[in-house]
């Protein structure tokens, strides 16, 4: 386990042989020690457990790295969302405990087949959890009393324990040599696609859809998603930075610009995120560029729509709304984007998952009317999005933080499936949208392959 956790992993064994004396007081307990912070991917990139989740939120100095699972849920087939709002109002019942927090994600379209493992809803109490602020870390082991028997689910964290790897450094980033590409659609069925969602006929009644690409590549090697995830976080550190790996076989990671809410307790905070062109090579440039973003009509129109649905979603829940008049620019390494920031008093008792079912999709990765859009990606885009594009975060009682797992990658044996968008309105020019979603592509590109 290597010196530097001993001392402190030793607090907790210490303290669950004491909790093993003891009848447990609630079907859930986190026990918890402080330490000195490390380097939280490269210790995950160590472990030897699954799941291993990383999550880290956007504007904030946290991240988290867990390992294992003292309770799952996982639905690979269609879930009710009354269903997964009731499973999770009655796990939040099983303890007192402000700190429990369950990771996971729901897919983008939950009527649908997606990835073994990751299903259409996945959501894990870690067993193990390192929670990094600033340079203080807290090591956290979660232990699920329902169900089981409490001696051996003492146990079972303390094996869990026993298994913990030292941190090593993450394995140098090495460029892959590319053995193959393919896209979904190719463009000749890209250009079909954005015809027929820009024909008149169909704009009037759906004025946008959001129209996606998966992109395969095989490669020679095998990739470490964790050294993926590190390298792209440091290109783009104003971004919510996550990663999924419930077995060896299949990591989901993402660095994403777009928050889906924050919540704290009663506040809730989302944003409209939509309209892109890309960076400028100098200072003066990427001035131009960004205002004559903020000047074109397509894209601040794009973005009204978004906002618009956002505060129209929200209105029902909430007491007071309140949301940018005027968009502002958000930069990241290849391009920039225009957003606005919403905020919202809500009524009380709004549960996480009447935000979920209201603000997920948001029109900036499926559409305008919902429904319509959703209905045409589902009978015409030609793949299965999975959880790109989904709701990726965790449930807190006090606390609750999701992101649109939009500039993400799916990455398999040898094999790594990357995603990118684009808001489909009249006027879009399929050219012009497609070399949009290669400049999307560029910075998880750069990482991977020399070019």
């Amino acid at each position: 386990m290597g010196h530097f956790f001993e001392t402190h992993f030793s607090e907790l064994i210490t303290k669950l042989n004491q909790l093993s004396k003891v009848p447990a007081r609630e079907a859930i307990i986190q026990l918890s020690v402080e330490a000195p912070a490390l380097p939280l991917l490269s210790w995950l990139a160590a472990q030897q457990q699954f799941p291993k989740i990383y999550w880290h939120g956007r504007d904030r100095d946290e991240d988290v790295a867990a390992i294992g699972a003292c309770k799952s849920f996982f639905f690979e087939d269609q879930v009710d969302d009354n269903a997964l709002a009731k499973i999770y109002q009655q796990q939040r019942n099983k303890t007192s405990q402000q700190d429990i927090r369950y990771y996971g994600g729901l897919a983008f379209d939950r009527t649908v087949e997606c990835w073994p493992e990751f299903g259409r809803a996945h959501f894990v109490l870690p067993r193990i959890e390192l929670r990094r602020h600033g340079n203080k870390l807290r090591i956290l082991v979660n232990l699920n009393f329902e169900d089981t028997d409490p001696q051996q689910e003492i146990q079972a964290a303390l094996s869990a324990i026993a298994q913990v790897q030292k941190p090593k450094p993450l394995s140098p980033p090495h460029k892959m040599t590319l053995m193959g590409r393919s896209d979904l659609p190719h463009y000749e069925r890209w250009e079909e696609l954005v015809n027929q969602v820009t024909q008149e006929k169909f704009n009037r009644t759906t004025p946008k859809v959001v129209l996606s690409r998966h992109t395969q590549i095989d490669v020679s090697d095998d990739i470490d998603p964790w050294t993926v995830l590190a390298c792209w976080q440091g290109r783009n550190p104003n971004s919510f930075q996550f990663g999924f790996q419930f077995s060896p076989e299949r990591a989901f990671i993402s660095c994403s610009p777009e928050r889906l809410y924050l919540r704290r307790q009663q506040e809730l905070f989302t944003e409209a995120l939509a309209g892109t062109t890309v960076r400028g090579l100098n200072p003066e440039e990427d001035t131009l560029l960004a205002q004559a973003l903020l000047d074109d009509i397509k894209n601040s129109h794009e973005n009204q729509l978004v906002r618009k649905h956002i505060v129209d979603v929200l209105t029902p829940l909430s007491q007071y709304i309140g949301a940018d008049e005027q968009p502002k620019i958000f930069k990241l390494n290849h391009i920039q984007h225009l957003h606005r920031s919403i905020r919202a008093q809500l009524q009380p008792g709004v549960s996480d998952f009447e935000l979920l079912r209201a603000l997920h999709p948001t029109p900036a990765v499926g559409g305008l009317p919902r429904e319509a859009a959703l209905n045409f990606i589902r009978q015409r885009e030609g793949y299965a999005r999975g959880w790109y594009a989904g709701a990726c975060g965790y449930f807190n009682r006090n606390e609750s933080e999701f992101s649109v797992a939009i500039r993400s990658a799916l990455i398999e044996p040898r094999r790594i499936n990357l995603f990118a968008g684009a808001g489909i309105v009249a006027g879009s020019d399929p050219l012009a949208e497609w070399q949009e979603l290669e400049n999307k592509l560029a910075t998880v590109l750069a990482i991977l392959i020399d070019f």
